[in-house]
């Protein structure tokens, strides 16, 4: 499903952001990337999603090669990727159903279908009772739980979480974890970026620890 091979990538300024990255997450695998602060685990994240491109190497993602995949065809091979962040990141002038029924709207399903979807979503979720109140009315929690069901609402194959428990307490960042593993249960791959050691080994889930950029140790779906 996901495959880096001898994965590099360096910015502009020099730096190196990931080296020398290898491994391998089967489809319908729950795997969690670890490590300090700049140690890779976004940059990891934001190249399967196609926000930034590889310097060297081979990624392959449900059978594409990130490589032949042009500029005009990322919104297409996005459909197939859902992704939450830490920030959110909502539209907070429009509701709840507005900001989950976004991917679907740029997608040009039609109303009913998307009616349909996002009132699963938010089911899903437990927000179908906050489905027309503005974001800034809900808590941290809540929040997050429209971000997810956003990046869930167009069936992705793949979910991608850049540290969606950063902002939260433990309790409802365990309850967030279980919500992801939840969708995971169902054949979705999810790959989640957390610096919660203690967490993540709760879930007892294959960890992949970056040091530097560097891939130092991987289990279960994934190896170096």
């Amino acid at each position: 499903m996901i495959h880096f091979a001898d994965v590099h990538m360096r910015y502009s300024s020099g730096s190196e952001a990931l080296k020398r990255v290898n491994l391998s997450i089967d489809k319908g695998a729950m795997a969690f990337v670890t490590g300090r602060s700049g140690a890779g685990k976004s940059t990891l994240l934001r190249l399967i999603a196609l926000i930034e491109r590889h310097t060297r190497g081979q990624i392959i993602v449900n059978g594409q090669n990130l490589e032949r995949v042009t500029g005009r065809r990322i919104p297409l091979y996005r459909r197939n990727i859902g992704f939450t962040f830490q920030e959110h990141r909502l539209l907070y002038d429009r509701t709840v159903f507005d900001n989950v029924a976004l991917p679907l709207v740029v997608a040009g399903h039609r109303y009913q279908e998307i009616r349909r979807r996002v009132h699963a979503a938010l089911d899903k979720v437990g927000l179908l009772d906050k489905q027309k109140q503005l974001p800034i009315a809900l808590s941290g929690g809540e929040q997050q739980r429209v971000g997810i069901a956003r990046a869930v609402v167009h069936r992705p194959a793949v979910l991608l979480g850049d540290e969606p428990t950063g902002n939260l307490d433990p309790i409802l960042s365990w309850d967030t974890m279980k919500l992801f593993e939840q969708f995971n249960q169902v054949g979705v791959t999810v790959l989640i970026a957390s610096h919660d050691l203690d967490m993540i080994r709760r879930m007892k889930k294959p960890i992949i620890t970056l040091r530097e950029g560097r891939i130092l140790t991987s289990g279960g779906g994934s190896d170096e």
